[in-house]
């Protein structure tokens, strides 16, 4: 198959993922935390660099299908390899599902009932799920090109609200209010800060995905590792302007209650027509994240159905050379975490899926970064000395990646555990069959 994603699909892709529903969403979610959340973004920030910087490493020494997946099944064996490409293909299920349920809350804007009724919130969701999954189905060059389109128009707007927030923001309202936190304040800070990067990684999940269709990629040696590397710089400094721009302009009591922060605060500085742009905006950045996560979704279940880790089911293509039954299945089971979850309201829902999802894909980079330093210990011999930047760059974002999975708490935890282990019946049955 010929190779169609140049450097800019690649940045696109990233953007696409990483820019998501995310920097829509999580100025609400992280309200109760003050200017506080913004110590959490540095953290991420940095935290993500570093695990950009292992996964270019990586794509240097040996890109293969299935990235993440291929890395962690080289080092650490085939067990390990497909829980973490079962674990990863349910955060992109999780992902899917998220961004689905952020386009309702952005959609209320303009029809303030959709986000009232969870029965009309899910439906809207689950169409707008198997819109995406209709325009992937069609080949991966119309879907690399839908992402590139979708994540350049999300841009502008995002700058504006940065912009705009230095000249009517005002830092009082980034002092926490005790009408807004709840038990926040009675956790330990390490603890606190934990959670929040937990929260906060949701944003930069999606870093990963350019190194997953490195059959597609034009010279993938090369451009993945710079797509990563100015696709996460990126998007860390979007990130960390617009959060506390928008912290600025609205008091945290009433950002804490938004669905749709940042439409709220571009109608202080545009009026209400601007706040339509935003929204508009939002909606355009939220399809194209769905879209990107759709684009990757059938990715790792074929890698492991060509590895024989799962049924062949997994890996029948159609003529566009898109893993269709996967894709179809994916669209079902993400379309069933939309219903699964939307009975706590919209905002909780939202909470529930970016925190799953994001500790299923933090598993990953733990492997990834376990990975680059197995690799790099097979490698000294008499001639060959270890390389303590590389290694100490693996360190850190292996030491991040625990951080952040710690501050999932006890119930994410255990859902994701159990989620994992639901896949362990297809690994051995495949096991058994070959």
């Amino acid at each position: 198959m010929k190779r169609v994603m140049g450097f800019w699909r690649c940045w696109g892709l990233v953007i696409g993922i990483v820019i998501g529903n995310g920097v829509f969403m999580l100025p609400a979610v992280l309200a109760p935390y003050g200017k506080l959340s913004l110590v959490a973004w540095i953290i991420a920030g940095t935290g993500t660099i570093f695990i950009a910087l292992v996964l270019g490493m990586l794509a240097k020494r040996h890109s293969m299908q299935g990235g993440i997946y291929g890395y962690t099944r080289e080092t650490q064996g085939d067990l390990t390899g497909f829980l973490i490409a079962w674990g990863y293909w349910i955060s992109i299920l999780a992902a899917v599902a998220a961004g689905a349920v952020a386009v309702t809350g952005y959609l209320s804007f303009f029809v303030p009932t959709v986000s009232s009724n969870p029965m009309i919130s899910a439906i809207i969701a689950i169409a707008f799920i198997w819109l995406i999954t209709a325009i992937n189905i069609t080949g991966i060059k119309a879907a690399s090109t839908f992402q590139l389109v979708t994540s350049l128009l999300k841009l502008a707007p995002l700058f504006i609200i940065s912009v705009g927030a230095l000249f009517l923001g005002d830092q009082a309202n980034t002092v926490i209010d005790s009408r807004v936190t709840d038990t926040a304040d009675q956790q330990p800070t390490l603890f606190l800060i934990s959670e929040m990067v937990m929260i906060t990684m949701w944003a930069y999940i999606g870093i990963e995905a350019v190194t997953l269709p490195s059959d597609n990629i034009i010279c993938p040696e090369r451009n993945i590792p710079r797509a990563l590397i100015i696709g996460t710089l990126t998007a860390t400094a979007i990130y960390i302007a617009l959060s506390y721009g928008v912290m600025t302009l609205i008091p945290l009591t009433d950002l804490a209650k938004s669905t749709s922060p940042l439409a709220d605060a571009a109608s202080i500085i545009l009026g209400p027509w601007g706040a339509g742009f935003i929204a508009i905006a939002a909606l355009i950045s939220m399809i194209s994240s769905i879209n990107a996560n759709v684009l990757i979704v059938g990715i790792m279940p074929d890698a492991l159905a060509k590895d024989k880790l799962m049924p062949e089911f997994f890996s029948s293509k159609n003529k566009a050379g898109i893993p269709i039954k996967t894709v179809i299945v994916s669209g079902f089971l993400a379309s069933l975490l939309v219903v699964m979850n939307f009975s706590e309201g919209l905002l909780s829902a939202f909470k529930t899926l970016i925190m799953l999802s994001t500790l299923t894909v933090l598993l990953p980079y733990t492997t990834s970064s376990l990975a680059e330093i197995i690799m790099q210990r097979r490698e000294i011999n008499s001639t060959t000395k270890i390389n303590w930047v590389s290694f100490s760059i693996a360190l850190i974002a292996l030491l991040f990646s625990i951080f952040a999975i710690i501050g999932s708490g006890f119930v994410i935890a255990l859902q994701g555990l159990i989620l994992l282990a639901a896949g362990l019946p297809f690994y051995f049955w495949s096991k058994v069959k070959f």
